[in-house]
């Protein structure tokens, strides 16, 4: 097969670059993936200047790839060529350690994530057959890339912590992330506050479903909302007022945070106890979770919000996410 074309970066920081290699035999288990569009997001950042120290070059970020199967390995059978899939941070597990054998595949103790072998900024792809989630009738292709990632992430936590229609949830940092879990948790029929530091989002939020709209920096709203919350949803990557937040939290509630915070987030055991509080985190979603995801946004007419850019321009587009510019998820189309 011919090499592939992708763009990766050379050195911690540095911008990619146009780069080819050879992807070798097609394993028995793999799909090869023609990329259509891939989505970017700020832990494809955090890799390229190896925030996380985890990273070796030359490096081809990208985990939120959709595209149509051109080749599959001889096992394969649940999947067929000519079929549009998507494909998310995982691309390979095990299928034998404890964790898939009990259908949390994505926490595989040998898994390969897509981040850190060869992602999606590139022309194909390979991955795991199970890995390559197929997309539903009525799906966006387009615009469906994000959901792998951004959306996956919070709609996981959703389900692992039993939210109900019945329950309120605060949703903290309304970004790539925050605004698929507005649209979400509205969808479910909860009583959706969104908090952001960004006040002329608010009609904005309103549309996408949000009930209340609370600015984050406001001690004196957030004071008000004690003993409001059944779950609080903390997509941001920076550290909070978290006693406030855990205050915020009814009896049994959940604090859960699916961002990255690099420093220790200093609740106390008191808060715990008093009202048998929660806190959490959580990753992203096995494959079957992430079909029903899937399923769930077209049920619900959910979708993030986009801007594209061509794969050329992929530095412009990755220094428009870094400005903060993108409202709310960045694009990359083939």
């Amino acid at each position: 097969m011919p090499d592939i074309k992708a763009y990766a970066a050379m050195e911690a920081g540095a911008d990619l670059q146009p780069y080819e290699y050879d992807p070798g035999d097609l394993a028995h288990n793999q799909v090869e993936i023609a990329v259509e569009a891939c989505g970017v997001c700020h832990s494809d950042l955090s890799m390229i200047d190896n925030d996380w120290r985890a990273s070796s070059y030359p490096l081809i970020a990208g985990h939120e790839a959709v595209g149509k199967i051109t080749a599959s390995g001889s096992h394969v059978k649940n999947l067929k060529v000519g079929q549009m899939v998507g494909v998310g941070w995982n691309s390979e597990s095990c299928l034998h350690c404890s964790p898939c054998l009990s259908g949390s595949h994505q926490r595989c103790t040998k898994g390969v994530t897509t981040i850190r072998g060869h992602g999606g900024f590139a022309d194909r792809m390979r991955v795991q057959d199970i890995w390559a989630v197929p997309l539903p009738d009525g799906m966006d292709a387009r615009s469906a890339g994000p959901l792998f990632c951004g959306g996956i992430t919070v709609f996981a936590p959703m389900m692992d912590h039993d939210l109900k229609p019945t329950d309120r949830i605060g949703i903290v940092g309304i970004g790539g992330l925050g605004h698929l879990a507005v649209q979400f948790a509205r969808a479910w029929g909860c009583e959706v506050t969104a908090f952001t530091t960004s006040m002329d989002k608010e009609a904005e939020l309103r549309e996408l479903g949000a009930h209340h709209v609370v600015n984050s920096k406001d001690q004196d709203a957030l004071k008000a909302l004690r003993g409001n919350f059944d779950m609080v949803l903390s997509t941001v990557n920076v550290t909070l007022p978290w006693h406030r937040y855990m205050s915020a939290l009814a009896p049994e509630g959940r604090l859960i945070t699916v961002g990255m915070v690099g420093e220790p987030m200093g609740i106390s055991a008191g808060q715990l106890i008093a009202g048998g509080k929660s806190v959490g985190g959580s990753d992203t979603g096995a494959p079957h979770m992430v079909s029903k995801m899937l399923e769930f946004c077209v049920r619900h007419n959910i979708k993030p919000m986009v801007d594209y850019f061509p794969m050329s321009d992929i530095n412009k587009a990755i220094a428009h996410l870094k400005e903060g510019k993108a409202r709310y998820r960045v694009i990359l189309e083939n």
